[in-house]
């Protein structure tokens, strides 16, 4: 199996190894840059290639070629994406499935994404549906059925429906 993170090597590519410290994808990937997408999740890993990101599979094939300006990794299935100075998803096969129209996107969590729209964030599903609307300063990604959120500098935490489970305090 492949190890989680990549190696960099000569001339800042980066390629893969597995547990065993050997060599499976060969290094051919600008590396320049600390990201989090040279992890593999859900059986993808972020690659960029002339300042576009695109997604490998676990054998090194380029299954979603170098397209986009920044990505994310994928979770539920899915993956924010940015084209321009807008955010949406995609699908693994690399369809768009939420089109760009946000001004940051988080991964999906508990069914729902954390997403901002103008200076606040709320919540969509994974239809694009706005589930809780743009309300926060911050929003975090649910864990467990709740999510972090802060309002007016206070931190607080809801459910999946949008409501308090414990209100906002300093």
């Amino acid at each position: 199996d492949i190890l989680c993170q990549s190696v960099r090597l000569v001339d800042n590519k980066r390629g893969y190894i597995d547990k065993t410290g050997k060599m499976v994808i060969q290094p051919q990937w600008k590396g320049d840059r600390l990201s989090g997408m040279w992890v593999f999740s859900e059986g993808f890993a972020g690659i960029e290639q002339a300042e576009k990101w695109g997604y490998i599979d676990r054998t090194g094939s380029g299954v979603i070629p170098p397209q986009f300006d920044e990505i994310r990794e994928f979770h539920e299935g899915m993956a924010s994406v940015q084209q321009g100075e807008k955010w949406g998803y995609i699908d693994k096969t690399g369809t768009i499935v939420i089109l760009p129209q946000f001004d940051r996107a988080d991964r999906f969590s508990s069914g729902l994404a954390a997403v901002k729209k103008g200076d606040r964030y709320g919540y969509i599903d994974q239809t694009g549906k706005m589930v809780i609307s743009p309300q926060f300063g911050l929003a975090l990604s649910f864990v467990d059925g709740l999510a972090l959120v802060y309002t007016e500098g206070q931190a607080g935490y809801i459910d999946r429906a949008g409501n308090y489970v414990w209100k906002p305090t300093k």
